[in-house]
């Protein structure tokens, strides 16, 4: 796996901004003082914007104008950026939302096998 040192991210929902339109952000890698960026912030959400905004050296405020398609595709692309424990995390987070889908789809074959055992 490489390190890189920055991502950009275009967006699919370019934002108008201080009179100019924010097609792409790039962001940096992850340093220990981004840590702190959101640390008083109860709301962890609000606590990735500013992460998020740090990392990419721009305001809150246009963060919180991104397109929600827009912020996921930023959450994706810039987990290389913050470490090794934060690449785990996401992994671990895709496998265990694939066996919930897993899960679910055999829960709906189940249910369907017995609807039509039922049906007969």
């Amino acid at each position: 796996m490489s390190n890189p040192t920055s991502v950009t991210v275009p967006l699919a929902f370019p934002v108008p901004y201080e009179g100019r339109e924010v097609k792409e952000l790039t962001f940096r890698r992850m340093k220990a003082k981004d840590t702190l960026v959101a640390e008083a912030e109860k709301n962890q959400t609000r606590a990735g914007y500013m992460l998020f905004a740090a990392l990419a050296g721009v305001d809150l405020a246009l963060i919180e104008e991104l397109d929600v398609e827009d912020l996921e595709q930023i959450g994706e692309r810039i987990v290389p950026l913050m470490g090794k424990s934060a690449v785990a995390a996401r992994r671990k987070a895709l496998a265990a939302a694939e066996a919930r889908e897993a899960a679910e789809a055999m829960s709906r074959m189940a249910a369907k096998e017995a609807a039509s055992a039922g049906g007969t």
